[in-house]
């Protein structure tokens, strides 16, 4: 582990119990080009509304977050709870955003990357769309696994291509929990930045579309994808939102009330 590439000492706190990172986009993406100069193996996570609930709800789920070496302040009721705990000036670091400032200094620095996860139209036009953008950005490779679990045949043949691609980043959209279980499982295996990025893929690959700014200023990009995908994220959203709001309501009262933040 490089102290250089780790920057300054960490500062993480508790939202509804799960481990959230106090930091900025500009100490993140040091500390990851830090990592990537130096094949280290890290994980980086992002925890929203819907993460958040579930390292409540799933042991496995939660140690993987717990291991993160960076686990990110995704969701805009995530970083405010961070703002009421005391951390005034922190902000959302939204995926997206992070996986377009990641990818700008892959190509300056000339960082190989491997785009993991994905249908392959996805997986098609997002390189496309990325070698538009970035001209110089150097794709290593890319794969898009079954929606199954892999056996284990399945995982050594995915790893070893990753390996031989030699990929410093490793950008992971098979949606949560299942890309932070992966990470989890190939820290240390996988010398390279793992990013867990969920629906990411889709925004920039244009198979999704994203919420407008301004939604996304007033924390209501979850309400622009509830309206877009109401089936599939109507009770997911429901569920997890309604669990979040009363866990934020114990958490900030049992801080007035000086007992326990988590």
């Amino acid at each position: 582990m490089s102290a250089a590439a780790d920057g300054p000492t960490r500062t993480r706190t508790r939202v509804l119990g799960a481990p959230v990172d106090v930091t900025d986009r500009a100490a993140v993406l040091q500390r990851i080009a830090g990592w990537a100069q130096g094949r280290e193996s890290r994980v980086v996570c992002f925890s929203n509304v819907h993460a958040v609930v579930t390292q409540r709800r799933d042991a496995a789920f939660a140690r993987a977050i717990e291991a993160a070496d960076l686990a990110l302040p995704d969701g805009a009721p995530v970083a405010w709870m961070l703002r009421r705990l005391g951390h005034r000036t922190q902000r959302r670091i939204a995926g997206p955003d992070l996986m377009q400032d990641v990818l700008a200094q892959a190509a300056d620095a000339g960082t190989p990357v491997f785009l993991l996860g994905g249908t392959p139209d996805t997986l098609a036009r997002l390189r496309t769309r990325l070698r538009q953008r970035w001209p110089a950005l150097q794709l290593a490779g890319d794969a898009s696994p079954p929606f199954r679990a892999l056996d284990e045949a399945e995982d050594a043949a995915l790893t070893a291509q990753i390996r031989a691609s030699g990929a410093a980043l490793v950008l992971v959209g098979l949606g949560c929990p299942k890309q932070e279980l992966w990470m989890a499982a190939h820290a240390g295996r996988v010398q390279a930045v793992m990013l867990g990025l969920g629906a990411a893929f889709d925004f920039h690959a244009g198979t999704v579309r994203r919420a407008p700014r301004w939604m996304q200023r007033l924390g209501l990009e979850w309400l622009h994808r509830l309206a877009s995908e109401p089936r599939r994220l109507g009770w997911r959203y429901l569920d997890t939102n309604t669990a979040f709001v009363l866990g934020a309501a114990r958490q900030l009262l049992s801080r007035a009330l000086g007992g326990d933040a988590r």
